[in-house]
């Protein structure tokens, strides 16, 4: 008897010729051409490429935070080109999103910052969020910083804190900008291990971009953008 193979994982993105452009008229610059791209459950990919490349459009086009102009782009199922606001909106509150600065609210406790995301979860009650929230964070390793602000915390301390923040919502898909590049070695390190670690036990696609050479070994896949262009993924074995 034939044994049944399991059905691969449903990207949770998938991206085809996808091109945008800056500007209009004579100043109209077109800054991604015609990329191909898929984001699997589970998968934590890097992007590097130099400054102004593209790197950060695409990610803001991933999450639905600029308007797709061409080509397709498909988040958890979801066509961003010519979508209505009402499907941008519904596939921002199953992202999450990290940037290069961590954008904590300096008037709020970490667990605080965090249950702002944990709000977008329904069903819910604020005693629940807020344990949510206190759970995250000690599991990346804050259960001591609950209730500090963001000015009683590191620079790493508080990148712990936006992640925690970016999984409050149970994202499907994390996107991270540059979010090591103001940390040390050993903190950004520490990071980047937490973000696949979170990619793996909470089975959602990671997309990060980095200049840093040194972590490039934790991912899954490699990409590399250049004038807008992504190149062939390198693959890497398993940790």
């Amino acid at each position: 008897m034939a044994t049944l193979q399991p059905t691969p994982p449903q990207p949770l993105v998938r991206i085809a010729e996808l091109n945008h452009w800056f500007g209009r008229g004579d100043q109209r610059r077109q800054v991604l051409h015609n990329l191909h791209l898929t984001l699997n459950p589970g998968e934590m990919v890097l992007l590097s490429g130099p400054s102004g490349c593209g790197k950060t459009t695409l990610l803001t086009l991933i999450g639905a935070l600029r308007t797709v102009q061409d080509g397709s782009l498909e988040v958890l199922g979801e066509q961003l080109l010519k979508a209505r606001k009402s499907v941008q909106r519904r596939v921002r509150r199953q992202m999450g999103i990290i940037f290069q600065s961590h954008n904590l609210l300096r008037c709020l406790t970490a667990t605080q910052n965090v249950q702002m995301a944990a709000d977008l979860v329904p069903g819910l009650s604020f005693d629940q969020r807020r344990q949510h929230a206190i759970d995250l964070l000690s599991e990346i390793g804050l259960e001591d910083h609950h209730g500090k602000h963001p000015s009683a915390l590191s620079g790493g301390q508080c990148q712990r804190v936006a992640i925690a923040r970016a999984l409050a919502g149970n994202p499907k898909v994390l996107l991270a900008d540059e979010p090591t590049a103001a940390l040390d070695r050993r903190t950004g390190r520490e990071v980047v291990e937490l973000l696949k670690r979170m990619a793996t036990q909470h089975h959602c696609a990671v997309l990060m971009v980095t200049h840093d050479p040194r972590i490039l070994d934790v991912a899954d896949r490699l990409l590399q953008m250049e004038d807008g262009r992504l190149s062939t993924a390198q693959e890497l074995a398993p940790l």
